[in-house]
């Protein structure tokens, strides 16, 4: 019942699921990269930044962003600012404000000479030499008009990041790298790399803690979403401003690289990219380290909060002229992070970002330093492709079965519901462990499934039934559908009892055969089996062709049209198609495949034959003892080692040909035994040897019944040394030793029972 509820399912819906697995599987090459598509990418960057855009932010305390805005460049003067003015921001960041850390998105590269000092003191050397104590009035005013050392001055010993860009050149001096190539153990790190830097003033990068790079990275759409927190220039791996920042405000004694596993034990495909799993920054009085999680090539994903500047919510600003003149209130900053930079529009340090296309770079280092601090750095995990592989086959597979069965109502609610699935995982996945995962393809799966349902559902299910004779082609040959054609009315699918012979066919051994060859391989190899086994059943024998399960073949002659030598008709195709079998099984052994062997089953006897089935399914087929009987006697062939097996029903309605008598047998679900033969070939066509061997044979198995054990087994031995590979005789010859050991009894029918199917 189970498989023919299968057989009719399969029937009904076979082409849409196969159709809706093949889209699912080319989902899991677009995921895998086996099939990139631009579109699909595309699709995930927009719901990332859809992602960013619907975050609610909080206000975070810990970074403080010290604005230099318009109403500052209004009240001190045009930017560049000259460093005393600097200088006092630092100092009251530092001294007064008590800052973590200040970092500065600034670049110093040039020397100020906005002070005069120069002009004064060329003055002194030349036309006003001779004024009586203008030169030492000159030397004396040296060191405070010399603005760059006040602003060196001002960092001293202080926690003073500053910010240099990256460039072709090489101007101003590097600060220390967190670390360079020789300290990775023979190690590659791919990393964003830059051919040179713009630095800051060799006085002014020596007396600040460090320094960090503000250079953005944006994608190939011009969007900044990631930043690198390390990049290379020449053999040293230089910090971002924000982990500089970070380093400053914790007192770092140093960052260095985390791997997955040690130097030595790593595959030269690991080698090649390092097995870097973190970041480790060693804070001074720490026991731990602070484990900072990256990306490929050192960069992480920008978690944007709010939409920038002082209304976006994510961070407070103060106006960089309120701290220098000392009216922001110290608990604002004291012990936060000040990043100085600017949101001015004529500066130039506006970004495109997902949340806004003006959005002020500082505030990107503000967003970094906060993942830094609370390690809350959203990143895809290695393991993400396998995510989102399981994730597309249990929709893919889920859907591809159960929209095929459903009405469009429960198909609209499972659509949803699984696309509703897809969004929550994502969600959870983003918010609550970090990952970031593509939801794009699987959401497209869902919409292409049940599209495709939907049409199918619409253009093929409700299509009017075929006519008779275009139904009858599926099973019969095109010779007998003419036939029909002629007079239809002779014909009919509706269920009759009639006297038919039934055939089965299978492969010997199709397990092992699978294992042995790939999916193509044995596609090909079942491919070419069914259809010789078809051409057999269709050709000159006029068979009707009943169905296909798995590597069997079910068959049946006498329906639709009537032949009276049906039994012979299907004897003789057994024996065509063992020969088909022999042809083929060259041809596959030359190809290196598995031997191809086949076991039929041929039984004749009344049969109920007609179009049966569900409303929902119905097929042109035959039922009955006769055809039960027909499927055991294919099953036990292999016991005895024949190709053929045929009830005693089909040799004497089809007496032409010569038979070899194998058993009485009493199969299981029936009481009676029946007596089962191997048709041999025509009888008018047996050569003389094969006729004398199968009636050595038949008088063999004369003596056996008659329990004439040491006769019966001298005459088979004889039969085996003539033909050693044959497993009848061996088999008998087994029985003969077995009954000699335990004799049957006087009484013994000589019936062999078989339990199983």
């Amino acid at each position: 019942m189970k498989t023919a509820g299968l057989k009719k399912a399969l029937s009904r819906h076979g082409a849409r699921w196969l159709f809706g697995l093949a889209l699912t599987v080319a989902a899991a090459l677009q995921v895998s990269g086996d099939l990139r598509i631009d579109a699909i990418d595309r699709m995930d960057t927009f719901f990332a930044d859809l992602r960013l855009r619907m975050a609610e932010p909080e206000l975070d305390p810990t970074v403080v962003i010290v604005d230099i805005d318009e109403r500052s460049i209004a009240k001190i003067g045009h930017f560049p600012w000259n460093r005393k003015v600097v200088a006092q921001l630092v100092t009251r960041l530092t001294d007064d404000y008590e800052v973590a850390a200040a970092g500065f998105d600034i670049v110093f590269a040039e020397a100020d000479d906005s002070s005069g000092y120069d002009v004064l003191a060329g003055l002194a050397r030349d036309e006003l030499r001779a004024v009586p104590g203008f030169g030492a009035k000159v030397a004396a005013m040296r060191e405070s008009l010399d603005y760059d050392g006040l602003l060196a001055k001002a960092m001293q010993g202080r926690s003073v990041v500053l910010g240099y860009n990256i460039a072709d050149q090489r101007k101003g001096q590097l600060p220390a790298p967190a670390f360079t190539q020789d300290d990775l153990n023979g190690r590659v790190l791919h990393a964003v790399e830059a051919k040179g830097f713009l630095g800051n003033l060799p006085r002014l990068q020596d007396a600040a803690y460090g320094a960090g790079i503000f250079t953005a990275v944006p994608d190939a759409d011009g969007i900044l979403r990631r930043s690198p927190l390390l990049m290379k220039i020449g053999d040293g791996y230089y910090p971002a401003l924000s982990l500089a920042t970070v380093a400053a405000a914790l007192d770092a004694r140093a960052i260095a690289p985390s791997f997955r596993t040690s130097a030595d034990e790593l595959s030269a495909s690991e080698r090649a990219h390092g097995g870097l799993d973190s970041l480790l920054m060693f804070i001074a009085g720490e026991p731990k380290p602070l484990v900072i999680p990256v990306g490929e090539k050192l960069m992480n994903m920008i978690e944007f909060r709010g939409t920038g500047g002082p209304d976006g919510g994510a961070f407070r600003y103060v106006s960089a002229v309120d701290v220098i003149e000392g009216r922001v209130p110290k608990a604002t900053l004291a012990g936060a992070i000040a990043l100085v930079g600017t949101t001015a529009p004529g500066l130039q340090d506006l970004r495109a970002t997902p949340v806004d296309s003006q959005y002020p770079g500082v505030e990107v280092h503000a967003n970094l330093i906060r993942s830094i601090l609370a390690q809350d750095f959203k990143q895809r995990p290695d393991f993400a492709d396998g995510i989102e592989l399981l994730q597309l086959v249990l929709v893919g597979v889920v859907l591809a079965f159960a929209l095929a069965v459903l009405s469009p109502l429960y198909s609209i609610l499972l659509a949803l519901g699984a696309a509703g699935a897809v969004a929550w995982f994502n969600h959870w996945a983003y918010a609550s462990a970090g990952w970031t995962l593509g939801m794009a393809m699987p959401l497209v799966l869902v919409a292409a499934l049940f599209v495709f349902n939907l049409g199918w559902g619409y253009l093929f299910e409700f299509r009017k039934g075929r006519a008779l004779v275009s139904r009858f082609g599926e099973y019969v040959a095109p010779e007998l559908v003419a036939e029909m054609a002629e007079d239809p009315d002779k014909y009919s699918m509706e269920g009759e009892s009639r006297e038919l012979t039934v055939m089965f066919v299978d492969v010997r051994g199709f397990t092992t055969i699978s294992e042995g060859l790939s999916p193509k391989q044995l596609r090909e190899y079942i491919n070419l089996y069914l259809t010789a086994m078809s051409e057999d059943i269709r050709g000159a024998w006029r068979g009707t062709l009943d169905k296909y399960i798995g590597d069997a073949v079910m068959a049946f002659w006498g329906a639709p049209v009537a032949f009276p030598d049906h039994a012979s008709r299907g004897v003789a195709t057994a024996l065509q198609m063992q020969e088909s079998a022999r042809r083929l099984n060259q041809d596959f052994l030359a190809r290196g495949w598995p031997e191809l062997k086949i076991g039929i089953g041929v039984n004749s006897g009344m049969m109920h034959v007609g179009d049966m089935g569900s409303a929902i399914r119905r097929a042109y087929t035959v039922m009955g003892d006769a055809v039960n009987l027909g499927s055991r006697l294919e099953g036990i062939t292999k016991v005895y080692g024949v190709g053929i097996c045929v009830g005693e029903a089909t040799r004497a309605a089809a007496p032409e040909f010569l038979y070899r008598e194998l058993d009485l047998v009493r199969v299981k679900g029936k009481n009676e035994p029946v007596e089962i033969y191997e048709p041999v070939c025509r009888a008018d066509a047996a050569e003389p040897a094969l006729r004398a061997a199968v009636e050595a044979w038949n008088a063999a198995f004369a003596l056996v019944r008659a329990q004439r054990w040491d006769e019966a087994e001298q005459a088979i031995e004889a039969l085996r040394a003539a033909d050693p590979g044959f497993e009848l005789y061996r088999l008998y010859l087994g029985r003969i030793a077995h009954y000699r050991h335990t004799p049957p009894g006087p009484d013994w029918d000589g019936v062999t029972n078989f339990e199983t199917k």
